[in-house]
């Protein structure tokens, strides 16, 4: 299933780069018919650049006006429509299947039709991108309107088509065609915006998946920022960029809508067809009944897969873009999960009741110079009795660190999209103090934050005094100071892994070079954190020694 959500990911980030490129080219290039000279890809460009600038303000501002946007755009679609099927209402019998069903039997070229017919089928994969935004209800009552506007307007498209047979090949889209020459310009406009509505969904969709690619240590660690206060409106800068010079490429490379079809409609397949199987292992995992699953599972397979071979005929005219894009983010999402679990390989627990005297004589040694009064540490021991042999290196070896209180954060993602959730335990009596968060894939672990609600809501119920321990600090109740470790595992180069497990290790390292550090990812205040750094290969199971010679 990692491999699979991996590559269904994959696919809706590349959908993500191509829907603004084809929906705002396509728009544009309404105005050919009426300026056929006219240069549309600077035109674009300008379009997908504001698309982007916008998105650090928050779409909370805009989105007001995106239902009345569509209520017009699909409202024009059914009137241009209606207006061919009037005057063609033989267009009507494409209601019954037996003349596609036909046509694909006798038909030279059936796979490239079903390819071409794949289009209409695009953008419903935003509909549940966005699901979490917009709300199944008002999902599923405005698809009835929306429906029903597409298929009046796909029926006025043939319909024209058959009117004109003579000069409907010199317009490459019938969709502008069909408009009232006074009216093309207000229709290029309300496609212009049209499109770059549909394609904020699939931007705001790479946000979320990100977002969540994050919490499940499928991606590095950016920033996320939260824009408005909106729940679910997030920003994260580095994806948005990146996504504009994708966009930007990809505008260039193709330079018109026709050319990016084959990525785009490969790109969107492939995406379906991983939500297919995974959705098939959800209903296995919620204890559906077998025959349910295996029917939903063969008709949506088979729906899917023949028009996934239908858009392979069309890999070398864009199909190819697809694989390297999807390919490439693919990858980053491998490297960074494969990577993680080789460093882990390594990480080694111990009881932490085999530490507890240490721990106990380290606090109250005064020998040794008081570190801080409460030190933390990040702990990724599932188990409260356990603890990382990188924590003990840091306390005991690496300078020893004496403080009063030892505190362990440990961080547990939970299956559900909004688990806010904490305990407390007690570890060592008066010396050592876990805090486990339990919070949702979608939560943002704001540690920092937390962390002092926890502190204040036990300093209220009387389990801990947060004033300082020493006596002139003490009688003013100035509170005592916290001072947080956070430890970076180095590989230590002595040591050579197999090539392939060093390249991936290598491509990990460089990944974690550029992501956000744990410091900025949790909020902590930079004034009083430190890093240290310990390496994570300790024993390599190779024992060479040296002669001593005199």
């Amino acid at each position: 299933m990692i491999a699979v959500a991996i590559v269904g990911a994959s696919a809706l980030l590349a959908d993500g780069i191509l829907t603004p490129s084809i929906t705002i080219i396509s728009a544009v290039e309404g105005l050919k018919l009426q300026y056929p000279t006219l240069e549309i890809l600077p035109i674009a460009i300008v379009i997908v650049a504001m698309l982007f600038l916008v998105q650090q303000f928050g779409t909370a501002a805009i989105g007001t006006s995106f239902g009345p946007i569509m209520l017009v755009w699909f409202t024009m679609l059914s009137i241009l429509g209606a207006i061919q099927i009037v005057q063609f209402p033989l267009m009507l019998k494409a209601f019954n299947p037996y003349y596609g069903l036909e046509l694909l039997y006798n038909h030279p070229n059936a796979l490239l039709l079903l390819g071409a017919v794949f289009l209409c089928t695009t953008g419903a994969e935003a509909i549940y991108t966005d699901l979490g935004h917009c709300g199944i209800k008002n999902i599923r009552i405005s698809w009835i309107f929306v429906k029903t506007a597409l298929i009046l307007n796909y029926l006025g498209q043939g319909a024209w088509i058959l009117l004109h047979p003579n000069v409907s090949g010199h317009y490459p889209n019938p969709f502008f065609a069909m408009m009232p020459w006074w009216f093309l310009p207000f229709g290029v406009i309300i496609a212009t915006l049209a499109a770059v509505i549909a394609s904020q969904a699939l931007i705001s969709g790479s946000y979320t998946i990100i977002s969540e690619a994050i919490q499940l240590n499928f991606w590095p660690k950016v920033r996320v920022a939260y824009p408005t206060t909106r729940k679910g409106q997030m920003y994260i800068s580095s994806v948005n960029w990146l996504l504009f010079l994708a966009v930007v490429v990809v505008v260039l490379t193709f330079r018109s809508s026709a050319n990016m079809e084959a990525a785009y409609v490969l790109a969107i397949t492939v995406t379906m067809l991983m939500t297919t199987v995974l959705m098939a292992f959800f209903m296995q995992r919620i204890r559906r009944k077998v025959i349910t699953i295996v029917i939903f599972a063969s008709i949506s397979l088979l729906i899917e897969g023949t028009f996934l071979i239908a858009n392979l005929v069309n890999f070398v005219h864009g199909g190819w873009f697809t694989l390297i894009l999807g390919g490439l983010i693919a990858f980053i999402m491998y490297a960074w999960h494969k990577g993680r679990a080789i460093k882990n390989q390594f990480m080694r627990y111990v009881d932490i009741s085999d530490y507890a005297k240490t721990l106990k004589d380290l606090s109250k040694d005064e020998s040794v110079p008081l570190f801080a009064s409460n030190l933390v540490y990040l702990t990724l021991a599932n188990l409260p009795s356990k603890i990382e042999t990188k924590i003990l290196y840091s306390i005991f070896n690496k300078n020893p660190k004496r403080a009063n209180t030892y505190w362990l954060l440990h961080v547990h993602t939970t299956d559900e999209p909004h688990t806010n959730e904490y305990s407390v335990e007690e570890i060592v009596p008066g010396v050592l103090i876990r805090v486990e968060f339990r919070l949702g894939f979608k939560v943002q672990p704001r540690i920092n934050l937390y962390f002092k609600q926890v502190l204040k809501e036990l300093e209220q119920s009387k389990e801990i005094n947060l004033e300082s321990a020493f006596p002139a600090l003490h009688k003013h109740h100035i509170q005592a100071d916290f001072f947080y470790v956070i430890i970076r595992r180095i590989q230590n180069y002595d040591f050579d892994f197999p090539p392939f497990k060093q390249f991936i290790l290598d491509v990990f390292l460089w990944l974690a070079k550029i992501s956000t550090s744990d410091i900025r990812t949790y909020g902590l205040d930079t004034s009083n954190v430190m890093e240290e750094k310990v390496p994570y290969v300790m024993e390599t199971g190779k024992k060479e020694t040296l002669k001593r010679i005199h």
